[in-house]
């Protein structure tokens, strides 16, 4: 029946399903903002409450009925759940639906797969994707050369296909796997001789579309790709950042957005892209101060530095874009404190567009530098930062 409907490439419907946790997004703004920059077309959206998610179609026959009507009624050409789903779900809410179904962790894959620019991002990128297939073998392989929005083909191999397909799969994790430690044990020739130097290591992160990037810009002038949409930036940069005399040069690295529910294996797959949040002296914590939603992103942020180990790590939370918030909603002092996991963590406010609250940033950087390199002789018998790994 559904067949027979013309499609329109790229229009997607958004489903999301309400289980009484605290984050739910309702509206499916940010799925909607994810499925944007994943280049599809949003052209409808369906909430409903559930206690727990169906075993067989997540959402249930009924309301699986529901999106199938929707998405012929919009001419969609595949579904996206705000949720992680099963094979078995997506594969059955495909023949119920007759379209193409994704979840968020495939769309977020996705996207970082259009994005990876350096050779080891790339690489980072195709083997979380490789991991996220090998358990999707049905009617998934054509996805390896997925690019875009649309399903592909939709024929079904026997079974001798399916465990040649697992086979290549497997074979091509492992070549991937080798590739990866190879650039991961030059990157890590490239920081010892950072170490070496003695220099002091910034590292800024954050939620996704914080401003991370523009701020990175605006204090070293690095052009560094910034733009108003999820994952902008994936692949760490770092440059030198000069903080005046006293605190000298420091090295600071814009590493890539964090976002709720990140798939795992990306945050295995990212942990050398990471290893510089790992191994900074201090985190700038960017955060966007005019999100509403902003307590639940920094809490994200703390759950996957906490994943990656490197939440001992002293902070610097810097409450970004404050050329955007409404007069009320300024804060009375641009420098105070808040608590972090209960710490009290230094809080700055500050526009990375605008400039202002840029020089107490600075200021701030260049006393925790001269701290820190007054404390260097003292670094092989008690280390200021504890190791982490």
């Amino acid at each position: 029946m559904s067949e027979h409907i013309p499609r329109q490439e790229g229009a997607a419907v958004l489903v999301g399903v309400d289980f009484g946790l605290p984050h739910f997004d309702n509206e499916l703004e940010e799925l909607g903002l994810l499925a944007q920059t994943g280049g599809l077309t949003p052209v409808a959206r369906l909430s409903c409450k559930r206690k727990a998610p169906d075993a067989a179609l997540f959402v249930g026959s009924g309301k699986a009925d529901e999106i199938r009507e929707l998405a012929e009624l919009h001419r969609a050409s595949e579904v996206i759940f705000d949720q992680a789903l099963s094979p078995a779900q997506q594969r059955n809410l495909e023949r119920a639906i007759g379209i193409a179904v994704y979840d968020r962790t495939f769309l977020i894959l996705e996207i970082f797969a259009q994005r990876a620019r350096s050779h080891e991002g790339k690489l980072q990128v195709e083997l979380a994707r490789l991991q996220y297939l090998s358990t999707r073998l049905v009617r998934r392989w054509s996805h390896l050369e997925r690019q875009r929005g649309g399903i592909g083909t939709r024929g079904g191999p026997g079974e001798t296909q399916i465990e040649l397909d697992r086979r290549m799969i497997g074979e091509a994790i492992k070549r991937t796997r080798e590739r990866l430690a190879k650039v991961q044990r030059q990157r890590g020739t490239q920081r010892r001789r950072r170490e070496r130097r003695d220099t002091f290591n910034i590292s800024l992160v954050g939620y996704t579309n914080a401003g991370k990037s523009s701020l990175f810009n605006a204090m070293v002038k690095a052009r560094a790709y910034a733009a108003d949409q999820l994952f902008a930036t994936l692949d760490t940069t770092t440059r030198h950042l000069y903080l005046g005399e006293g605190a000298g040069q420091a090295s600071i690295s814009d590493t890539v957005g964090f976002i709720r529910e990140l798939p795992h294996g990306l945050v295995d797959a990212f942990k050398a892209t990471l290893q510089e949040a790992v191994d900074a002296d201090l985190l700038l914590h960017v955060v966007d101060a005019s999100n509403p939603h902003h307590p639940e992103q920094m809490a994200e942020v703390q759950n996957v530095l906490r994943e990656i180990g490197a939440d001992g790590i002293p902070q610097l939370l810097v409450f970004n874009k404050l050329d955007v918030l409404q007069p009320e909603q300024r804060p009375l002092r641009l420098a105070d404190s808040i608590e972090v996991d209960g710490a009290q963590v230094e809080r700055i406010f500050l526009s990375a567009r605008s400039g202002e609250g840029l020089p107490a940033l600075r200021e701030e950087l260049s006393q925790r530098a001269q701290a820190d390199n007054e404390a260097m002789p003292l670094a092989d018998a008690a280390p200021l930062h504890g190791a982490v790994h």
